[in-house]
C-alpha cells in the first residue's frame, strides 16, 4: 500500500494472488497422475483511506521483546483482502517454446508459498505447460482505527407475561409470579456494580 502522490487520502494498494491448482494428467491408457501447478494473479486498486499523521504508541509494547513495530505506528489505513474460492473458467494445454518464457521467476515467489508444494516448483521451458484461466471475486477495503460517539441504553428487560385462562383465587401461582422481580443479574453483567454494602437498582438510582 503506497500514498497517491497528486491525490490526498487515496492509497494504491497492489495484491498478489497465489493459487495452487491440482490437475489430473493422462499419458495413455495408463491411470491419471495428479499433478499440481501455480497460478499467480496481480491487481492494483485505488482507495480512498482519508488523511492521518498522528503517532500511535501503545502499552503493549515489550521493549525486550520482538515486537519493535509497536513502538510506534501512524494512524493510516490498513489494506485489507476477503476472497473466496476462485473458480476455473478454461484450461488448455500448450507446447513450451523458447519465444513464450515462464511468466514468473522462482526468485519471485515467498519460500512460504513454494513449501505448499511437495516438490520443488519447475519453470524450465522441456516438456508443455498447463495455462488456467481463473474467476476471482474479492472484497478490497481500507481500514482505519477511530472513535465514534454511539449513545448506549441500558439491558431491555422482557415484560411479564402469563396468558392462562381460568387461573382465580387466592393461590393463583401466574399472580404470584407477578410479584416476583425479574433477576436482572442472572442474565446481565450489573451495569455500575458498587463496592461494601450498597445496592443497585436498574433505572431507579443508588440507595445505600
Amino acid at each position: 500500500m503506497e500514498p497517491v502522490g497528486f491525490n490526498r487520502g487515496f492509497f494504491t494498494v497492489d495484491v498478489r494472488y497465489y493459487y495452487k491448482v491440482t490437475a489430473e494428467a493422462f499419458v495413455g491408457a495408463a491411470r491419471p497422475v495428479e499433478i499440481s501447478g501455480l497460478c499467480v494473479f496481480d491487481k492494483r486498486v485505488i482507495l480512498f483511506g482519508s488523511e492521518g499523521a498522528a503517532k500511535i504508541f501503545s502499552s503493549q509494547t515489550a521493549l525486550e521483546g520482538l515486537d519493535e513495530q509497536l513502538l510506534r505506528q501512524s494512524n493510516l489505513p490498513t489494506a485489507v483482502v476477503e476472497v473466496v474460492d476462485p473458480i476455473v473458467l478454461n484450461m488448455k494445454l500448450v507446447d513450451v517454446c523458447e519465444c513464450r518464457p515462464c511468466d514468473c521467476q522462482l526468485s519471485d515467489i515467498p519460500p512460504c508459498i513454494c513449501n505448499c508444494f511437495g516438490c520443488e516448483l519447475c519453470c524450465g521451458g522441456e516438456g508443455k505447460r498447463i495455462y488456467v484461466t481463473l474467476g476471482q471475486f474479492s472484497i478490497i477495503r481500507l481500514e482505519r482505527d477511530t472513535q465514534l460517539l454511539i449513545p448506549v441504553y441500558d439491558y431491555c428487560l422482557p415484560e411479564k407475561e402469563c396468558a392462562c385462562g381460568g387461573c382465580n383465587g387466592d393461590e393463583d401461582p401466574c399472580e404470584i409470579f407477578r410479584h416476583v422481580k425479574f433477576p436482572v443479574n442472572e442474565f446481565f453483567p450489573p451495569s455500575n456494580p458498587l463496592p461494601g454494602g450498597e445496592c443497585h437498582h436498574p433505572g431507579k438510582g443508588c440507595c445505600s
